[in-house]
């Protein structure tokens, strides 16, 4: 297995977004997970996903929850919408706002995919035991 002590800079960058977003534990395991497979995969993820876009200085973390919530709606990816919702909650986002995230994927995606989003969103609520 590669070894995940040598990250760059911007690795470390990255993590350090991530682990904020979605959680430290969550990041932890995925990382130690991690395996020949899989691992250029969570390189490339930290690094321009969670460091060249997240800590761009031209949106700030909550609008980026806000827009990633309603991409991954549209794309129907049910984890990484659970993921995101938890994320979005750390970056301030309200169970309200996220309530009229979902009503506006309905009009622009479709119904199918905000019942979708809500039915996750409302179970990863209920986990944080905020609904």
């Amino acid at each position: 297995m590669r070894d995940k002590t040598h990250t760059s800079a911007k690795f470390q960058r990255g993590l350090a977004t991530r682990k904020a977003v979605l959680g430290a534990e969550y990041v932890e395991k995925s990382i130690a997970e991690a395996d020949d497979f899989n691992w250029p995969m969570q390189q490339l993820t930290t690094e321009y996903c969670w460091d060249e876009i997240w800590n761009r200085p031209g949106l700030d973390r909550r609008s980026r929850s806000l827009l990633n919530l309603g991409m991954i709606s549209a794309l129907n990816r049910p984890h990484e919408l659970r993921l995101h919702v938890r994320g979005a909650i750390n970056n301030g986002i309200t169970p309200a706002e996220l309530q009229e995230v979902f009503l506006q994927v309905a009009i622009y995606c479709g119904v199918p995919a905000a019942l979708d989003s809500l039915r996750n969103a409302r179970e990863v609520l209920k986990e944080m035991k905020l609904a």
